[in-house]
């Protein structure tokens, strides 16, 4: 069955279709008038899924993904995406996995099935699988030696406690070194069904043809599957997200300290816990908050703690929502003998957003921002393909992604206070502390 979602006043631009099919998948389509089409398939199938003994299998089977299928050889794929011109890539996040093609117009028809046969009858082979650990291995390392990966990484386990969020997205080494290909076939079959994706496709061709490109991909994908499966209903196959009960607000000052060498300064993360996309209406006002402590030069904690005096070489507030529950949190770059006065400094902006409405300038500033982040963010194919699969994927509804701005723009200064009130404690949250172990200077 079609439907064509309603034009929302802020911006009419957006109309995509809404198209789904028996067997599960879901298609949003829009035509749209740039010389290229972008399909970018979201799947329901993150770290969020796996156990801590398969931690990390999600992002290892997006590397296989590209090695092959009974009908194209390791690497045939990208040669045909590179001798069209094309251009391919992929994500794992905790709750989602993703791939894209942008092609031209008139490439799509013969692109966008191998995109779909690589991700439904991916074969994984034992050699090409011991080569690409070694790669996931090296990529674990790297991140490792990522000061902000390993800042952030040490943020997240102090936020959840037994929530899947608190693991690393690319997995430890011990588990990535145990990993079998058979259980990886076990998990592509498991979880890459069509009942866990969504395949939204933009670009310059009508909105009825893009569906049918997009729909007999998938029904010829899967008549290959069905023939290496024996037979075996894929369906009866295919497990759901589990859903997750989000972890309590801290209720204390809840801290962590460690040292790192490799800092020329310290670092302070802030962490609240909030609502997820579970509850998605509480989201909006908290990103209202980010804004108004962080998002510019002007706004509070830059202006007072970097620009005025001087405390912090950096600082952000930033509202990242995942599935099942959000993580509210306030970062900062700075010298160590600076980290008591800067989390007091941050404790009394929260204060304050709690006792006064915030200006009308900054109402005013926020709900420009945002209607000009939504415009520019939906200029190409490919930036309104994954706005329209990540909404789809993991929220269920099209208009949560064509209504952002509209939301937001509805939230007053009184909205604002209350959210700070519920949200943000100024006496209980999460602090991680990293100091330098040798006498600091302006650096890293």
């Amino acid at each position: 069955m079609t439907s064509t979602l309603r034009k929302p006043v802020a911006q009419p631009l957006n109309a995509p279709t809404l198209h789904r099919l028996a067997n599960g998948l879901t298609i949003v389509a829009e035509q749209m008038p740039v010389d290229a089409v972008n399909l970018n398939v979201w799947l329901n199938v993150g770290s969020a899924v796996e156990t801590d003994s398969i931690n990390g299998m999600a992002h290892f089977l997006e590397h296989m993904i590209f090695k092959g299928t009974a009908q194209l050889q390791s690497g045939e794929f990208e040669r045909c995406i590179e001798q069209r011109g094309a251009v391919t890539n992929a994500a794992t996040s905790q709750d989602y996995t993703h791939y894209y093609i942008t092609t031209a117009p008139q490439d799509f028809a013969d692109l966008a099935p191998l995109q779909i046969d690589v991700l439904m009858n991916a074969s994984i082979p034992n050699d090409g699988f011991e080569r690409e650990r070694h790669v996931v291995l090296e990529e674990i390392r790297r991140s490792q030696d990522n000061v902000r990966r390993r800042t952030f990484q040490q943020a997240t386990e102090l936020t959840f406690d037994r929530l899947p969020y608190r693991r690393q997205v690319l997995g430890p080494t011990t588990v990535i070194e145990q990993l079998t290909a058979q259980q990886m076939r076990d998990f592509h079959q498991q979880w890459y069904q069509p009942q866990a994706m969504t395949a939204a496709v933009v670009g310059n061709l009508p909105v009825d043809e893009l569906i049918r490109i997009v729909e007999a991909s998938f029904v010829q994908a899967a008549s290959g599957q069905r023939s290496a499966s024996s037979g075996k209903s894929l369906e009866a196959q295919h497990s759901k997200p589990k859903s997750l009960v989000p972890e309590a607000p801290f209720q204390t000052i809840v801290r962590r300290e460690l040292t790192d060498a490799s800092l020329t300064q310290a670092r302070l993360i802030m962490a609240w816990r909030v609502p997820g996309l579970n509850d998605l209406q509480q989201t909006y006002v908290l990103d209202v908050l980010a804004s108004v402590l962080s998002h510019g030069r002007t706004t509070r904690l830059v202006q007072d703690l970097r620009e005025q005096r001087g405390l912090v070489s950096s600082i952000s507030a930033s509202n990242l929502t995942y599935q099942h529950q959000g993580a509210f949190y306030i970062s900062a770059q700075l010298p160590t003998e600076n980290l008591a006065i800067v989390e007091a400094a941050i404790v009394q902006h929260l204060h304050d957003l709690q006792a006064d409405l915030i200006s009308e300038a900054e109402v005013a500033r926020i709900r420009t921002r945002v209607a000009n982040h939504f415009i520019f963010g939906s200029e190409t194919p490919s930036d309104r393909a994954g706005l329209y699969g990540y909404y789809q994927a993991l929220v269920g509804d099209l208009s949560a992604a064509i209504d952002y701005p509209t939301h937001i723009q509805a939230l007053d200064a009184e909205a604002v206070r209350a959210a700070a009130q519920t949200y943000l404690s100024p006496t209980a949250y999460g602090v991680v502390t990293i100091k330098p172990e040798a006498n600091e200077g302006a650096g890293t």
